[in-house]
């Protein structure tokens, strides 16, 4: 859509720095081909609503012949998001799924009982220079649906709701939020977008979701007075109406967030679970699945078309 006056703020710029619950720096991991920085789970701030992992994948530069390979591993109890600003990859499960996932394009993979999935980059994509730059995030499931069966979903960029207002741009990627939905299948009440601002742009945060948080790719905002740099994230406290403001240069950020979970959620490896049983369950069944190369009727099987390899458990 163009014009939406949803996202003029109608409040002024919050002068109360102490809206701002908690400042994450995320740590860097290095995770063979290129870094991350992994802004959740954090010491002081484990989930921003449903969201339980957060990670800025790259930006990387990949010569011909080079890539990622992230081979088959598994999954229980969350969904995956992948959203990327540059770049491409290929995502492969074990539902059959064989996806290529391009810029302004949302994958969304529901593990529940069990999932196996790998990204690689495409032989096309290797056969010349390549650029890799975005955002993977697990959101957790509510507890009734922690062992549904996994599922896929692939949104293309001319589905996901585009909002622009004067000097901004907000693309919704999943859930409710500026009156809009996004029209990816969810679980829970939650919110998440990539937010472009012009210079000294202003944007209200969402007030209609319990939790929220933002995190700044790319230039600064300014919140309360206070200006922050690319690769900080932001937790806000509950209910404060808030308006963000870009800084010199621009902004580009990822605003997330929506109903908390009903309780802690245990994560170990690349499961997810509000029981430690279920964790423990999970991590046998890969581990009997790898003495037959998942190729039985276990609870784990590789994905169609990258099936000679996968990423052993480490205990």
């Amino acid at each position: 859509m163009s014009w939406n006056p949803a996202l003029e703020p109608h409040c002024p710029t919050t002068e109360n720095a102490d809206s701002i619950e908690t400042i994450i720096v995320p740590r860097t991991r290095d995770i063979g081909e290129f870094e991350v920085r992994r802004a959740l789970p954090a010491a002081g701030r484990r989930m921003v609503g449903p969201f339980v992992f957060f990670d800025q994948v790259g930006p990387a530069e990949f010569l011909t012949g080079q890539g990622i390979d992230v081979r088959p591993h598994p999954h229980i109890g969350l969904a995956t998001v992948t959203y990327l600003f540059d770049g491409e990859f290929q995502h492969r499960d074990s539902l059959g799924t064989n996806q290529m996932i391009k810029p302004g394009e949302v994958n969304w993979m529901v593990s529940g009982n069990g999932v196996t999935h790998s990204e690689r980059t495409s032989e096309a994509t290797r056969l010349g220079k390549s650029n890799l730059f975005g955002i993977q995030t697990w959101v957790g499931l509510p507890e009734q649906h922690e062992d549904d069966p996994a599922s896929f979903e692939h949104q293309p960029e001319d589905a996901l709701p585009l909002l622009q207002s004067e000097g901004k741009e907000v693309r919704l990627i999943l859930g409710d939020a500026w009156g809009e939905h996004a029209p990816v299948s969810t679980f829970s009440e939650m919110f998440y977008a990539d937010a472009i601002l012009e210079p000294h742009a202003q944007i209200p945060l969402p007030d209609n979701h319990e939790d929220r948080g933002l995190f700044i790719v790319s230039g600064s905002v300014e919140v309360a007075g206070q200006s922050f740099e690319k690769g900080q994230m932001m937790v806000f406290r509950p209910q404060d109406k808030i308006t963000i403001k870009a800084g010199l240069i621009g902004a580009r950020f990822i605003l997330l967030g929506g109903e908390t979970l009903n309780g802690p959620r245990h994560i170990w490896w690349n499961f997810v679970s509000s029981s430690k049983d279920k964790i423990e369950a999970a991590k046998q069944a890969w581990i009997e699945g790898a003495k037959n190369g998942y190729s039985g009727e276990g609870r784990f099987r590789l994905p169609p078309g990258d099936d000679q390899e996968f990423i052993p458990i480490t205990i």
